[in-house]
């Protein structure tokens, strides 16, 4: 045929984990866009404010790209959020500089699991292609988190133990026990994980005793501090099993809420902020539940998920009441559709 090629280039459709993956970052993006314009109209620290300018270059080309993608698609562009309804610039600092490096730095870290798993659910090269690029991007980001808390010395280190002097194997299913007798001490995945769990807890307290101080519904306040108390009791739990095997709980770092009580943001973005880092929670817990095989931290996990997941159904409803919660997209009822004329 004279060289040319007959070779015709498909379009392949976003399969449904495709589209869910680009829903949920728009969503996340165009929030953590409004808060990191806050954070940056009431930082004072230069080396703090430089990490937050950078975190939001990211988001605001995340969004740029994405709000591409949908319009190549065809697909409708999420609402998310947005300066005019969800921002109050306005508003005097809700937080101390040192929560929003702790915040980017955890922000660094939520990224890095969620464009993974994105990365995991794709097929399509090009989106395989933009969630490697966003993990590199999280990477980085959270680098410079880190980087700013050890040059600062606020960044709050696990637990350290003796090195171990030889290989060991386990001889007995007593190493499982947890509930009576010799109970073992904790091993360093259990300690990770327990760590882990309790800074995502003391940063999460901190946000909710904000957002409870500037929220203007009182039913979201009241959300809030039932947050607080939520995290509160997770601190203890957690902070519990370190010390019962003398390791050192993390102190309660100066990343806390000012006296503020004027709102920088809308009651829905509120909401949505505490929702996703329910989600977080969940996943997290879950996680940590499949790599403790001692028997009370096997019966611990699933009593505190099931803690958050109340609490979050009970978000869920607040937003739903209020028109806040957008609904991701969804397959077509099929017996609906057959029933229609």
């Amino acid at each position: 045929m004279g060289g040319i090629s007959m070779e015709t280039e498909h379009h392949v459709d976003l399969t449904s984990a495709e589209i869910a993956n680009l829903w949920t970052v728009y969503q996340n993006d165009t929030m953590i866009i409004c808060v990191l314009k806050y954070a940056l109209a009431t930082v004072q620290d230069t080396e703090i404010r430089s990490v937050l300018e950078f975190a939001l270059q990211l988001s605001q080309s995340h969004v740029q790209q994405l709000t591409a993608m949908f319009n190549e698609e065809q697909l409708p562009i999420p609402d998310g959020f947005n300066e005019k309804e969800d921002l109050n610039l306005q508003a005097p600092p809700l937080f101390t500089d040192a929560f929003y490096l702790t915040y980017i730095q955890n922000l660094g870290k939520i990224g890095i699991g969620t464009y993974g798993l994105a990365l995991s659910n794709s097929a399509r090269l090009d989106q395989c292609q933009y969630f490697t690029n966003r993990i590199n991007e999280y990477t980085q980001l959270f680098n410079k988190a880190t980087e700013a808390l050890l040059s600062k010395g606020d960044f709050t280190r696990p637990p350290y133990i003796p090195k171990p002097k030889q290989v060991e194997y386990i001889q007995k299913q007593s190493y499982l026990a947890g509930w009576f007798g010799d109970r073992r001490p904790l091993n360093v995945i259990e300690i990770s994980s327990i760590y882990f769990n309790m800074i995502q807890n003391i940063l999460g307290k901190a946000l909710v005793i904000g957002f409870s101080q500037v929220a203007s519904s009182q039913e979201v306040r009241n959300y809030m501090a039932r947050g607080k108390e939520i995290a509160a009791k997770h601190i203890e739990i957690f902070g519990s099993l370190l010390s019962e095997d003398d390791l050192p709980p993390s102190s309660q770092w100066n990343a806390e809420a000012t006296d503020s009580t004027v709102a920088p943001f809308s009651d829905k973005l509120i909401m949505f902020h505490v929702m996703a880092l329910n989600a977080t929670g969940i996943g997290r817990y879950g996680a940590s539940l499949g790599t403790s095989p001692r028997r009370d931290l096997g019966a611990l996990y699933p009593r505190l998920m099931a803690e958050i997941a109340h609490y979050g159904e009970d978000g869920t409803n607040i937003m739903i009441n209020n028109g806040w919660l957008e609904q991701p997209p969804q397959a077509p009822d099929r017996d609906q559709l057959a029933h229609k004329k």
